[in-house]
């Protein structure tokens, strides 16, 4: 199937994030599964990429391809210019079910991933990074609780700390607020913009809300279904930083780029 996007080879190597002619498919008792065909992306140092689409599209498996976690079954992703093989600290990624270790602390889950990263610098020095990472959340008075202890928005929190700590180049975001409430959901929103301004990440994220996507992203990568989803579009959001929520409802803009998502995913490429 051909894809919309394409890349000029003159360019790829302004690009921070590159993923070249991406495929994965896997052998099933039916034959081989295509599960994302032929995509094709640039994303540039700094900037807040959103993926949206319906689940089933490819999503996370791209974002794990990005990761390292898993290998393209052909094409190539790059950043800055080096192929992913595998996992690395230049790549940080966070899941929606949080991922903590349930026996450690708020501290202990985050000084783990520091000490693993960097296992050379002192005790002392570790421990200021965790402290640091937990006040930049909000956590500090939490620093000693474990999981279980905390809401699903302080868990978050901790994740969110523990991927920062390692100061990665680039933060994966696998729909990390979709389950929590509304109120707790905006809080999060708005701090990840304050630590993306703040730190200068690239920030890939999948998301299934269209008001969050437009309110947090650069652009909006729309996919369409799967099997052998591809992009279909990507939006631009022209909106200035920093944005202000109650500015962009009062916008006539914001309506019509909704609208443009809402026909994609619901007109074009509706289930």
């Amino acid at each position: 199937m051909e894809t919309l996007y394409r890349l000029d080879p003159q360019l790829t190597a302004t690009h921070h994030l590159l993923i070249n002619g991406v495929s994965k498919a896997y052998p099933t008792a039916n034959g081989t599964h295509v599960v994302l065909a032929d995509i094709h992306l640039e994303v540039h140092r700094g900037e807040f990429v959103c993926l949206i689409g319906h689940s089933g599209c490819g999503k996370t498996t791209l974002l794990n391809m990005v990761a390292g976690f898993t290998a393209p079954s052909c094409g190539e992703i790059s950043l800055n210019g080096m192929p992913v093989r595998q996992p690395g600290p230049d790549r940080m990624m966070v899941f929606q079910n949080y991922a903590l270790l349930p026996w450690l602390t708020a501290y202990q889950n985050i000084e783990l991933a520091v000490k693993s990263v960097y296992p050379h610098k002192t005790r002392q020095r570790r421990r200021q990074i965790v402290a640091e990472h937990l006040e930049l959340v909000g956590l500090t008075a939490a620093a000693h609780k474990r999981p279980s202890q905390l809401s699903g928005g302080m868990k978050q929190r901790v994740a969110i700390a523990r991927a920062l700590a390692i100061r990665p180049e680039m933060l994966i975001l696998d729909e990390p607020f979709g389950a929590l409430d509304a109120i707790t959901k905006e809080e999060l929103q708005d701090e990840l913009l304050k630590i993306w301004r703040t730190h200068k990440l690239t920030v890939l994220m999948i998301t299934h809300d269209i008001d969050e996507a437009l309110y947090l992203a650069d652009r909006v990568v729309m996919m369409t279904n799967g099997p052998a989803a591809h992009i279909g579009d990507i939006l631009n959001i022209p909106f200035p930083r920093p944005r202000r929520r109650s500015q962009l409802l009062e916008d006539p803009q914001y309506y019509d780029l909704r609208n443009q998502v809402v026909d994609f995913l619901y007109t074009r490429f509706g289930h």
